[in-house]
């Protein structure tokens, strides 16, 4: 396999990697980077820990190039990491945050446990007032990963790859960070912009059982547009005459927050996701009340050098903006959630999300569960792939396990409440092709209560249940056809993974041996006229005669062994014309 830095990773600065403020829409003026040169060991289980074995660069995964490290952890394993760092205390409160550990972890800091952490995609915070000195600073972090021996939620990590399965990542991952804040501060802020009443509506969480009134100021380029007062931490600012946000007019608003001695910045956007029809009867998804058309591609979020971790605030906005300049409104984000930067920067380009849970449950039957949706076997006939949610099909999707069914919906109302205020987030996708699926309409109404504000595609492809806001398909294989659950089925119609056209370029490929893809090519211009068939007569005649209201096409670039990116994995080469690309994607507007 060959190794792939990216402009990025040749340019890092190992000292301070990733170095932009982390959490955009709670923002103070306190921020600590903890990234840079760690040292790490990587031990078995039952052997005693006997010193690091050299450093690691933090949060690049020990798997990656990136971190320096390039050695797998497997599930008997303990990695341990060190951080030496001086501090100087200024306020009351002083807390540590990681951004994400893969997967379970334990928390030193001068000698003292101060937390435990289970889960590998969402961040934590722990409170290290009593534990930090001024001056110099031992952190430690011993993490453990079952990777695709356990049943906790994981992607498409495995010791197994290839194919559409990528070399699994371990420990930290995303950015680690000190934050300052008063004795009593604000914790969480939940932002509901609603354009049918003109009005943002706030729920602000407090580290105090008394929440003091709070002011709340919306600014609109320096200027205060509006201004409001929350009550036990709740209420409404009334707006008039502002910007409704879409990829079209990405106008974000400014947001200040003063509660007690804190002060917090965040932002937002007036916008509104929905369902409907069109002039002609047809059921739309719908944007600001009108019906549009979701026109995206499927964002696995891999990188060549440091896997799930970009190498910098620059690559996420390349790969954002490139998909954009193509034409494109819509990335899905494909069982993975990111760090709270990319969603910003979609935010703030224009361009919607979907966003996937990330999928877990045991080993699957990949016969089962994985080839028939490339075979064609479920699209032309739904009926063959219901298999019914019930206590005794928990086998066939190999979730089994309790803890692991408790562990999904946990991490979901996390993933829920991190993501809530992101303005361009338009769907939430549950499941993914039955990986790990269970209990679907109780899934599906559990995202309904936690967020009544967003789109559901409740199972992306199959198995489908009629439950949610999409009719779903994947279909790579067959010719295009969107039956309905059952007659009363009106569901918008969307096509959430199609194309997967490949082409290699060499030097520019991780397998120099062999690449997968859903239909092959060898030259550009092949390549090109596919793309611009698939996209100029089949998907528009689909979008105009048979209510086709949503794509996805696989993807945005290569991972590993599967080559059909419109970028390589490195990302040097747009492998698509980017004029052709274009002109397609024009069509595509109701």
């Amino acid at each position: 396999m060959e190794r792939l830095l990216t402009r990025w990773g040749k340019n890092l600065n190992k000292n301070c990697p990733l170095n932009d403020y982390p959490r955009p829409q709670l923002k103070r003026d306190s921020f600590i980077n903890l990234n840079g040169i760690w040292n790490y060991a990587i031990n078995e289980e039952n052997k005693k820990f006997g010193g690091f074995h050299g450093e690691i660069v933090v949060p690049f995964s020990p798997e990656s190039i990136l971190s320096g490290v390039e050695k797998a952890v497997k599930p008997n394993d303990n990695l341990y990491y060190q951080k030496f760092f001086n501090f100087n205390k200024t306020k009351s409160r002083v807390l540590l945050h990681f951004g994400a550990v893969d997967y379970k972890c334990t928390v030193t800091l001068n000698g003292t446990v101060i937390g435990e952490h289970t889960g590998g995609y969402l961040p934590f915070t722990f409170d290290v007032t009593a534990s930090i000195l001024n001056g110099e600073n031992e952190l430690r972090v011993t993490v453990t990963d079952p990777t695709d021996e356990g049943t906790q939620a994981r992607g498409k990590q495995t010791f197994n790859r290839g194919g559409i399965w990528y070399t699994p990542q371990s420990g930290i991952w995303q950015t680690v960070w000190l934050e300052e804040v008063p004795y009593d501060y604000i914790t969480s802020i939940k932002l509901t912009p609603d354009i049918d009443n003109d009005e943002l509506n706030i729920e602000l969480s407090y580290s105090a059982e008394f929440i003091p009134e709070v002011g709340v100021m919306v600014m609109d380029n320096g200027k205060m547009k509006a201004a409001a007062k929350l009550i036990n931490g709740k209420g409404s600012v009334k707006l008039s005459d502002y910007e409704l946000w879409s990829p079209e007019n990405p106008y974000l608003y400014e947001l200040k927050f003063a509660a007690g001695e804190d002060r917090v910045d965040s932002y937002f956007a007036m916008r509104k996701f929905s369902t409907g029809t069109d002039s002609d009867g047809t059921p739309r998804f719908m944007l600001n009340n009108k019906p549009y058309f979701f026109n995206g591609l499927l964002d696995q979020g891999y990188w060549s050098d440091g896997l799930y971790t970009a190498p910098s605030d620059e690559a996420l906005i390349y790969d954002i903006q490139t998909m954009k300049d193509l034409g494109f409104n819509t990335l899905r984000k494909h069982i993975k959630i990111e760090p709270l930067r990319w969603y910003y920067h979609c935010d703030r380009l224009g361009m919607i999300v979907w966003q996937d849970m990330v999928n877990g449950g045991g080993k699957y039957n990949f016969l089962a569960i994985g080839t028939m949706p490339f075979l064609g076997m479920l699209f032309n006939n739904k009926k063959v792939g219901r298999i019914p949610d019930s206590k005794k099909n928990y086998g066939f999707y190999a979730r089994t396990d309790e803890k692991g069914r408790e562990e999904y919906f946990k991490d979901s109302k996390d993933m829920i409440d991190l993501l809530y205020n992101v303005p361009s987030l338009a769907l939430w996708t549950p499941f993914n092709e039955a990986w790990g699926q269970f209990d679907s309409v109780k899934a599906c109404d559990f995202y309904r209560k936690e967020d009544p504000t967003r789109l559901i595609d409740h199972a992306s492809g199959w198995v489908d249940h009629g439950a949610g806001d999409a009719n779903s398909f994947h279909i790579y294989f067959t010719p295009f056809s969107f039956p309905k659950y059952d007659k009363n089925d009106n569901r918008p119609i969307a096509l959430t993974e199609f194309g997967g056209y490949s082409m290699r370029f060499r030097g520019h490929t991780y397998n120099k041996e062999k690449f997968f893809g859903y239909r092959k090519y060898y030259s550009q211009e092949k390549f090109d006229a596919a793309i611009k068939h698939l996209y100029e007569d089949r998907i528009y005649k689909c979008m105009k005669n048979k209510g086709l209201s949503a794509i996805i096409y696989t993807e945005v670039s290569d991972v590993e062994d599967e080559l059909n990116g419109l970028l390589t994995y490195d990302r040097e080469v747009i492998k698509v014309s980017p004029e052709m690309m274009k002109a397609a994607n024009e069509k595509l507007k109701l």
